[in-house]
C-alpha cells in the first residue's frame, strides 16, 4: 500500500515538473520550479547510461592523448621559457590521487619533456596532431549529443579551431597567471592589504585565484566545443557548479585515496591505474554533466520525460498549427519576425520537434526563413492562402514516400475512403461488410 502511495505521488510530482500548462511565475517559486526540471533531466540523462558511455569512452580516449595534447600545448610554452607555470596545473589535477598521482604527474611530465616535437618528422608530427585532434573532436561529438546538435564541425574548421585553442589556450592562461601575479605585488595593492578589512579580503580572492581559474577554463569549454551558440550566463553557471563539484569530488576522492589502502593490497601495482581510471572518469562526468545543465538552463522546452520525444501525430498537428499561428498574427499586425528559437521558448517543447516541424513546414513553402540571420520566420505565401488543412496536410505528408511500399491489398479502398472524415465505422462492421470468399478459392 505504501509503495502505491509513493508511485501516486511520484507521478504527481512527474506531471507538475513536466506537463504543468500554469508554470509559477513569482519567485522563489520559479526558480525551485526551474531547479527542479534541470535536477530531474540530469538524473534522467545518468540513468539513462548516455552520459555515462560518453564519459568511460573520454576515458580511453584520454589516456591515449594525454601525452600529445600536452606536448603539443606545452611546444609554445616551452618555445617563450614558461612552460613551467603549467605544471601546478597539472599537479592540481592528480592532487587528489595523493602521493601516486604526484608520480604519476611527474611520469607524464618526464614522457612530455623527453618528447621533441621538432624532431619527430613529418608523419610524426601528423600522427600527434592527429591523435589530439581525435581526442577534442570526441570531446565535441559528446558535447554535440547533450546539445542534439545532428553535424560537427567541418574539416577545415576543426584543425583551425582546436589547433588554436590546443596551443593558444595555455599561453593565455599563463598571461592570465601573470597578470594575477603582477597585480598582487603591485605597490598599490600591497599598501591595500595593509587596511583592514581590505587586506583580508585580497588574501582571500588571491588563495581563490586557482578556483576561479578553473570556473574560467570550464565556461570556456561550454561555450567554445559545441558546434551551436551557447550564450555565456548559463554557461558561466554551469562552470561555477562543476567548478565547485570538482573541488568537491577532489577533497571526497583524496579521502577516498587515504582509506584505499586494501585496494593497493588486492591490485599491487594496478592500483595507481584504477585509481586513475576513476579520477578520470569522475572528472569527465561532472565536464558533461554541466554540459547538460547549461544546456537544459537555455533550452528549459527540451525537458520532457524521455531524452528523445516521441513524435506523436497529435503533437506535431498541435505544434504545426501553433507555430503559423504564432509566425502569421505578428506578420498580420506589421510586426518584426519571430525568432525560431524564441518560439521554442515560448511553445515550451523540445527544440529537436519544433525545427523538426518548422522544417516540414518550410519544405512544403507554408513558412519561410528571413531576417539577417535567417533565423527568423515568416509566412511562405499569402495568409489567405494558407489553410488548416493545408497545415496539417504538410505536416502529415510522407516525405519520404515509405507509404508508396505497402502493397495494394493492405488497405481496402473503403478505409482509405473513411480516413481523416471522421466516420465512426468500427472494424467489426467493416469485416462484417466484406464479402465472403469462396472456400474453393481459400483452397
Amino acid at each position: 500500500m505504501a509503495s502505491f502511495q509513493l508511485k501516486d505521488r511520484f507521478d504527481q510530482f512527474e506531471r507538475w515538473i513536466l506537463a504543468n500548462p500554469n508554470p509559477p511565475e513569482k519567485w522563489p517559486w520559479t526558480w525551485l520550479y526551474k531547479t527542479g526540471r534541470s535536477l530531474y533531466a540530469l538524473i534522467r540523462d545518468v540513468l539513462s547510461g548516455q552520459l555515462t558511455l560518453h564519459a568511460m569512452s573520454l576515458v580511453y580516449t584520454t589516456l591515449l592523448s594525454i601525452v600529445p595534447l600536452l606536448a603539443l600545448s606545452f611546444s609554445v610554452l616551452k618555445a617563450l621559457g614558461v612552460h613551467q607555470r603549467m605544471e601546478p596545473f597539472l599537479f592540481q589535477f592528480f592532487e587528489p590521487m595523493g602521493p601516486q598521482g604526484m608520480e604519476v604527474a611527474e611520469r607524464i611530465l618526464g614522457f612530455v619533456d623527453n618528447m621533441k616535437v621538432g624532431v619527430l618528422g613529418s608523419v610524426g608530427l601528423a600522427l600527434l596532431v592527429y591523435t589530439v585532434i581525435s581526442l577534442v573532436q570526441k570531446i565535441e561529438r559528446s558535447f554535440n549529443m547533450i546539445w542534439r546538435v545532428p553535424e560537427m564541425r567541418s574539416l577545415a574548421q576543426r584543425f583551425s579551431n582546436y589547433l588554436s585553442v590546443i596551443m593558444v589556450g595555455p599561453l593565455l592562461m599563463v598571461s592570465a597567471i601573470g597578470v594575477t601575479a603582477s597585480v598582487f605585488s603591485s605597490e598599490l595593492v600591497q599598501r591595500v592589504m595593509d587596511i583592514e578589512p581590505f587586506g583580508s579580503l585580497i588574501v582571500m580572492v588571491s588563495r581563490f585565484t586557482p578556483f576561479f581559474l578553473v570556473v574560467a577554463a570550464f565556461t570556456f569549454v561550454y561555450v567554445f566545443i559545441p558546434n551551436t551558440r551557447v550564450k555565456l550566463r548559463y554557461a558561466f553557471v554551469a562552470g561555477v557548479l562543476a567548478g565547485v563539484s570538482w573541488q568537491a569530488a577532489g577533497m571526497l576522492f583524496a579521502s577516498f585515496v587515504a582509506g584505499s589502502a586494501r585496494y593497493a593490497a588486492i591490485y599491487s601495482g594496478f592500483a595507481v591505474g584504477i585509481i586513475l581510471l576513476i579520477w578520470t572518469y569522475l572528472n569527465w562526468m561532472i565536464l558533461l554533466l554541466g554540459a547538460s545543465l547549461a544546456f537544459y538552463m537555455q533550452n528549459p522546452g527540451s525537458v520532457a520525460k524521455r531524452r528523445n520525444v516521441q513524435l506523436a501525430p497529435e503533437l506535431q498537428e498541435r505544434v504545426a498549427l501553433a507555430l503559423v499561428w504564432l509566425v502569421a498574427r505578428p506578420f498580420s499586425r506589421g510586426e518584426p519576425a519571430p525568432q525560431q528559437e524564441s518560439l521554442e521558448q515560448a511553445l515550451r517543447v523540445p527544440g529537436e520537434v519544433t525545427r523538426d516541424i518548422s522544417d516540414k513546414l518550410i519544405r512544403s513553402g507554408i513558412l519561410s526563413l528571413a531576417g539577417p540571420h535567417g533565423d527568423q520566420l515568416v509566412p511562405g505565401r499569402a495568409l489567405d492562402l494558407i489553410t488548416i488543412d493545408a497545415v496539417l496536410a504538410a505536416v502529415r505528408k510522407d516525405e519520404d514516400r515509405v507509404v508508396d511500399r505497402l502493397p495494394a491489398n493492405a488497405l481496402p479502398p473503403e478505409i482509405q475512403a473513411k480516413a481523416g472524415s471522421g466516420d465512426q465505422t468500427s472494424f467489426a462492421q467493416l469485416l462484417l461488410d466484406q464479402p465472403r470468399e469462396p472456400a474453393a478459392t481459400k483452397r
